[in-house]
């Protein structure tokens, strides 16, 4: 149901974007190329019908708007997107590349150094 109350919202948008540019404006708009035909054939308001399906096409968008917000599908997850990236993060180690096993956090550290051997004595001079 939600998807199909977007998709009405969409198309509704797209109705009031061509309908707003039909529209005639303080300097004529695209209507008035129409005016002349409009006449001949007996349709004088078309004006009028063009601002009632103008303010239709936007209560329609509205009451669609408000529908879909009581059909928006709820989360399964309790967590947020963020928690979800840290925990992620957390459990692999930035030394792991894709495709290679996971490293043990005791292989990746220095093995421990012994103390370099004392130089031996040297022997008495005679």
């Amino acid at each position: 149901m939600y998807n199909l109350l977007v998709i009405l919202v969409v198309i509704a948008s797209i109705f009031m974007c061509l309908i707003v540019l039909v529209q005639e404006s303080k300097g004529g708009g695209l209507a008035s190329g129409f005016a002349s035909g409009n006449q001949v054939m007996g349709v004088r308001k078309t004006t009028d019908v063009i601002e009632k399906v103008t303010w239709g096409l936007a209560i329609a968008m509205v009451v669609f708007s408000v529908l879909s917000v009581f059909f928006i599908p709820a989360s399964s997850a309790d967590t947020s997107v963020m928690e979800d990236a840290a925990i992620e993060q957390q459990a692999t180690a930035p030394t792991n590349l894709p495709g290679m096993p996971a490293t043990d956090a005791a292989a990746t550290e220095a093995p421990a150094t012994e103390a370099p051997a004392e130089a031996p004595a040297e022997a008495p001079a005679n």
